[in-house]
C-alpha cells in the first residue's frame, strides 16, 4: 500500500501528462490534483480540465501566470543581460522555478504529500523541477514517472491510452508535429527529430514564432523602447505591463524574422543537446537594455556585471533559481539598476534587432568631453601622457629585466 494519498501534478492537458494521471491512480493508489498553468504558450488551456475530469480528478487548477512570470522571472533574468554559452536566453529555465513554487503552494493548500512531473529523465528539467520543489519545501516526496515506467515510447503511450480508455485525440496525436517542443511567452523550443543529427539544417516549416529573414519585409521596423531602473514600461510611448511588452516584441520580431537560434548546449545531467529556439522578443529586450546600460553605467560596474552573468546564468539554467547564490547575484544586478532608465530606439529588419538610437536623463555620456571638435578645455589631453607611464610602470620595469614577450 503506497503511503501517497494524494499527489499534485504538473498537467498540460496532452498525451504523455494525461498518461501520467492514470499512472499515478493505479500505481501509487493515490487522488491526483492536476495544476495548469498558462504562462503563454500560446495554447488554449481550458481544455485541460474537461480532460482532467474525464479521468477521474476532482481538485483542478488552471491559473494564469503570464504577468507573474514576465515580472518575476523574465525582467528580473534580463536585467543581468543573462544569456547560456554564449547564445542560449534561457526560455524554458526561467520557467520552471514558477511551476515549482506553484506545485508546492497547491500541494501546502490541498494537504497533498507529493507531487509530479512530466519530465524526461534526461533532461535538465526533472532537475529543475525537482531543485525548486526541495529548496521550498524539504521533505516533500516527487514521483517522476519517467524514471519509473517501461513508456519509454509514444507508441508505449498511446497504447496505455487505448488499454485504459484515456480520452486522447488520436487523430491529432498521428499530425503530431516530429519534433519536441516547449513554449511559453518568452520563447519556443524544438528538440528531437531531424534534430538529433548537427549536421542537418532545420526545416522552414519547423519554425512557428517568425518568418524566415529573406521572406522578411523590406522594409525596416523602428520601435522605441522606454526603460525604468532595467525594465521596460512602454513601447513607442504606450505603457505596458511586463508579459504585454514581451508579447508585443515577439510579434514585432517574429514579423521581422528575428529570434532564430540553433545550438549544440552542454545539459546539466552531462549530454550535449541540439535545440533550435525562437526568442523574438528575448533578442530585442537583450539588445536594447545593453544599450541603456552603455549610457547609464559606470564602467567598473558594467565590467563587474558581465564578469557575474556567466555565472548568473548558469545558475538558472541548473535549476537553482530558488538558491542563495542566486539571490546574491540578484541584489547585485538590480542595485546596478537604479539609473538604468531612459528610450532606446531599435531597427528591426531582416533578422537583424540593431540600435537605432539611446537617450537617458541619466546618461553619464559627456559630448563635450567624448567630441572630436574643440572642447573647450573640458580634456586636457596632456593628462594622458602620466596615466600611460603609470600604467606602463610594470611592463617597462620588466622588460628592463629582459623578460620579454614571446
Amino acid at each position: 500500500m503506497s503511503d501517497v494519498k494524494k499527489v499534485v501534478l504538473a498537467y498540460s492537458g496532452g498525451l504523455d501528462t494525461s498518461v501520467i494521471v492514470k499512472w499515478l491512480q493505479e500505481t501509487y493508489d493515490c487522488e491526483v490534483v492536476t495544476f495548469t498553468a498558462d504562462i503563454g504558450q500560446g495554447e488554449e488551456v481550458a481544455p485541460a480540465r474537461a480532460k482532467a475530469e474525464a479521468l477521474g480528478v476532482k481538485e483542478i487548477y488552471i491559473e494564469d501566470l503570464r504577468e507573474e512570470f514576465a515580472r518575476d522571472y523574465v525582467y528580473p533574468m534580463f536585467r543581468a543581460n543573462t544569456i547560456y554559452e554564449g547564445e542560449y536566453l534561457l526560455g524554458t529555465s526561467i520557467a520552471r522555478p514558477l511551476i515549482a513554487k506553484r506545485l508546492i503552494e497547491i500541494a501546502n493548500q490541498t494537504g497533498a504529500d507529493a507531487i509530479s512531473h512530466g519530465a524526461t529523465g534526461k533532461g535538465n528539467d526533472q532537475v529543475r523541477f525537482e531543485l525548486g520543489a526541495y529548496a521550498l519545501k524539504p521533505g516533500v516526496k516527487v514521483i517522476a514517472p519517467w524514471r519509473e515506467w517501461d513508456l519509454n515510447s509514444r507508441e508505449k503511450l498511446m497504447a496505455y491510452c487505448q488499454q485504459h480508455d484515456i480520452p486522447v485525440d488520436f487523430t491529432s496525436q498521428k499530425k503530431k508535429s516530429p519534433y519536441s517542443m516547449d513554449a511559453n511567452l518568452l520563447h519556443i523550443s524544438y528538440e528531437g527529430g531531424n534534430l538529433e543529427d548537427p549536421w542537418t539544417e532545420a526545416e522552414e516549416d519547423m519554425w512557428r514564432w517568425s518568418v524566415s529573414p529573406e521572406a522578411a519585409p523590406d522594409t525596416p521596423t523602428y520601435v522605441e523602447l522606454t526603460y525604468e531602473r532595467g525594465d521596460i514600461v512602454a513601447i513607442d510611448g504606450v505603457p505596458m505591463r511586463p508579459h504585454e511588452v514581451i508579447s508585443k516584441l515577439n510579434q514585432l520580431g517574429g514579423d521581422n524574422g528575428i529570434g532564430r537560434l540553433d545550438i549544440v548546449e552542454n545539459r546539466y545531467v552531462g549530454m550535449k543537446s541540439r535545440g533550435c529556439y525562437e526568442t523574438p522578443g528575448g533578442t530585442i529586450m537583450l539588445r536594447a537594455h545593453r544599450a541603456i546600460e552603455s549610457l547609464t553605467l559606470d564602467r567598473e560596474e558594467a565590467h563587474l556585471k558581465d564578469q557575474l552573468m556567466p555565472k548568473y546564468a548558469e545558475v538558472i539554467y541548473n535549476g537553482y533559481w530558488w538558491s542563495p547564490e542566486r539571490r546574491a547575484l540578484q541584489a547585485a544586478i538590480d542595485e546596478t539598476q537604479k539609473n538604468v532608465s531612459g528610450v532606446v530606439r531599435m531597427k528591426l529588419y531582416k533578422g537583424n534587432a540593431t540600435v537605432a538610437g539611446r537617450k537617458s536623463d541619466a546618461s553619464l555620456f559627456d559630448e563635450s568631453i567624448a567630441t572630436f571638435e574643440d572642447d573647450a578645455g573640458a580634456y586636457d589631453q596632456k593628462d594622458a601622457e602620466g596615466f600611460i607611464k603609470l600604467n606602463a610602470l610594470r611592463l617597462r620595469i620588466a622588460a628592463g629585466k629582459g623578460r620579454q614577450q614571446d
